[in-house]
């Protein structure tokens, strides 16, 4: 295997068995019910003239971090803590704790982005289009609330994995 799996040693003390099996359930309650938890409460922010109403305005083609200076070497470098959701929306005030929590070798966060856009798949032409299952769903704001529900999910993670 390429990654390691994860390796919990055996308690030593009923204590820490339970200080275990404690961070254990609240992690599983917490990721398998993700998308009911409480969105994280990050700055929406909509260009000036655009109505958060228009369905068009939360259509996704292809998110990216935001840009920021480098103050060393002066070169543009990823601003973690903003996404470009897209020319219409911006996201910011995200969490330094929501890029911590990995998946594999990536934050939850870096994975939304590289998953919810519109692909085309070069062998078959099929396209994947994340804005489908919105329109499907009469939910055209999904992909924005699940950024922020996955921020929570992240940022809480982090302070149950700190606890151990």
């Amino acid at each position: 295997m390429k990654k390691m799996l994860p390796h919990i040693p055996t308690p030593e003390t009923r204590d820490r068995f339970e200080q275990l099996t404690s961070a254990g359930r609240g992690l599983a309650e917490l990721h398998v019910n993700y998308e009911s938890v409480e969105p994280y409460p990050l700055d929406i922010q909509l260009k000036k003239g655009v109505s958060a109403e228009d369905r068009e305005t939360w259509r996704v083609s292809k998110m990216k971090w935001g840009k920021k200076k480098d103050p060393e070497s002066g070169k543009n470098i990823d601003d973690r803590s903003v996404i470009v959701y897209n020319p219409l929306v911006t996201i910011t005030g995200i969490p330094e704790d929501a890029e911590r929590y990995m998946l594999g070798s990536r934050s939850a966060l870096a994975w939304i982005i590289d998953r919810y856009q519109v692909k085309t798949d070069k062998a078959s032409g099929i396209v994947n289009d994340p804005n489908d299952w919105c329109d499907e769903h009469d939910d055209p704001r999904y992909v924005v609330e699940l950024i922020q529900k996955v921020t929570t999910v992240a940022v809480e993670t982090m302070k149950i994995v700190e606890t151990l």
